[in-house]
């Protein structure tokens, strides 16, 4: 039963902290904001006060929108039921999404959540491959953010974002280099960053198979979110899927962060590496629903039929219900009725230059990079060491909510701005977001200079 009257603020936090897990993180954990609404791009406190969102990539096509509030509402009024039973809209959806990708890439599973829709990729390629082995990313050995794939015990395991504070690496889970033209093992002065980076996973490789491991699969996001907003040199893919495919494995392409037309110039991530790239196992999640609970994996015939010959059905209850395949054919339709595609490109490149400009003006912005409504702000303490601004970064996402401007961070050092904002996010929004950026950072070099300090006015 809610609550008679509205809580405040401080109620709602107390209430909180008593009844759910410390380990569930609130943003500004010293200062949260309590959100009552939200609409397109924008979302609402309790008094009402607006705020841009820059980091909810859930709700894709924005907040509440009413063409898939309309999806869910008439659906649920009709029926949801679980797909044991013939249904169009399953059958619907599934169509629409094969119209969006390879055509090798012909068989889909509905789940709820990423987290699943990630575990089954992995059951899927090891059914397929017979083999345990996965190689996935990461940024160092001493790195604490990097690869994520979902919060399931399986990919914990293939996660150093995660495992490096648990249990650690299991045996069969090798890690190759994230990689990063900026602050990488090969950056951008290197004659040849897409051999020397895929020439990791090789040696990866051969270094397992002389131990007597096999790989099953190579498990990447399209492009690194919790890494840092990184985005991988094209050709990149290719030359790993060769050796990957060598070596008996498959390649899991990981677009649950960006996937749905958020680079704009491709529907898919994954197809920023060029035509002649296709994975053999996609998997889709989070801007799927836009804010709904679904998940998709999309594979080959071969490999799904590899998986139905151990003759145990793979059934989830509420995987591919009516509701939810009803809200995704809305999401679809709002992407190509809206031309979200095109004006992802479009405000991307406008956001990319402006913050170009930025990074002339203010030392502290190391590098800008990205695709569509995918960039990444790489904040540096200076230019040869390339030292992560962590405190700094933090200070300026602080200081940006006070200016009623919701951003965070990501990258190994906490210090890449991420955006990745609603896709109905325009060219007016980025601007304000750009200008107040620039107002903060000069604010925090002149205190820097008026305390003789270096971090933030070095060169």
């Amino acid at each position: 039963m809610r609550a008679a009257q509205p809580r405040s603020r401080q109620q709602t936090l107390a209430l909180r902290r008593q009844l759910v897990g410390s380990s569930c993180k609130l943003f500004f954990p010293t200062d949260p904001v309590k959100i009552t609404k939200a609409k397109g791009q924008y979302m609402y406190d309790e008094n009402g006060r607006q705020y841009l969102d820059c980091i909810n990539n859930v709700a894709h096509v924005g907040h509440c929108h009413p063409d898939v509030v309309k999806a869910a509402h008439e659906q649920n009024q009709l029926l949801n039921t679980n797909s044991r039973y013939l249904h169009d809209n399953l059958v619907d959806y599934a169509e629409r999404l094969s119209k969006t990708l390879p055509e090798k890439l012909c068989i889909f599973y509905f789940l709820n959540s990423g987290s699943e829709a990630n575990d089954l990729a992995l059951r899927l390629a090891r059914q397929y491959t017979k083999h345990e082995d996965v190689i996935v990313l990461d940024h160092s050995a001493n790195c604490f953010l990097s690869a994520y794939h979902g919060h399931l015990t399986s990919l914990i395991d293939i996660s150093p974002y995660k495992f490096r504070n648990l249990e650690g690496q299991k045996e069969w889970v090798h890690v190759a280099p994230v990689p990063d033209t900026y602050r990488g093992l090969y950056r951008e002065n290197h004659e040849d960053p897409v051999t020397a980076y895929a020439d990791e996973v090789k040696y990866i490789i051969e270094h397992a198979q002389k131990r007597g491991r096999k790989i099953a699969a190579f498990f990447v996001e399209s492009l690194p979110s919790v890494g840092g907003q990184i985005i991988p040199p094209a050709g990149y893919f290719q030359k790993v899927a060769e050796y990957v495919h060598n070596a008996g494995g498959v390649f899991i392409a990981d677009e649950i962060q960006v996937g749905f037309g958020r680079v704009g110039k491709h529907f898919w991530a994954f197809q920023l590496q060029g035509e002649d790239f296709i994975p053999d196992i996609v998997t889709m999640g989070k801007p799927i629903g836009n804010g709904h609970p679904l998940a998709c994996v999309a594979t080959t015939k071969e490999i799904a039929e590899a998986f139905a010959a151990t003759g145990v059905e793979y059934f989830n209850t509420f995987g591919g219900n009516p509701v939810s395949c009803a809200i995704g054919l809305a999401v679809l339709d709002v992407i190509e009725k809206e031309h979200l595609q095109a004006h992802a490109t479009e405000v991307g490149n406008f956001l990319m230059k402006t913050l170009k400009e930025q990074q002339v003006k203010h030392p502290i912005i190391g590098d800008v990079r990205g695709c569509g409504l995918f960039i990444g702000v790489d904040l540096i303490k200076d230019q040869a060491e390339r030292t992560p601004a962590t405190a700094e970064a933090q200070d300026l996402v602080t200081r940006l909510k006070e200016k009623y401007i919701l951003l965070s961070t990501d990258g190994p050092g906490r210090n890449v701005l991420k955006f990745k904002p609603p896709m109905c996010f325009n060219i007016e929004d980025a601007k304000f977001v750009v200008e107040t950026i620039d107002k903060i950072l000069t604010d925090m070099e002149k205190e820097c200079l008026n305390q003789q300090k270096t971090p933030v006015c070095s060169t």
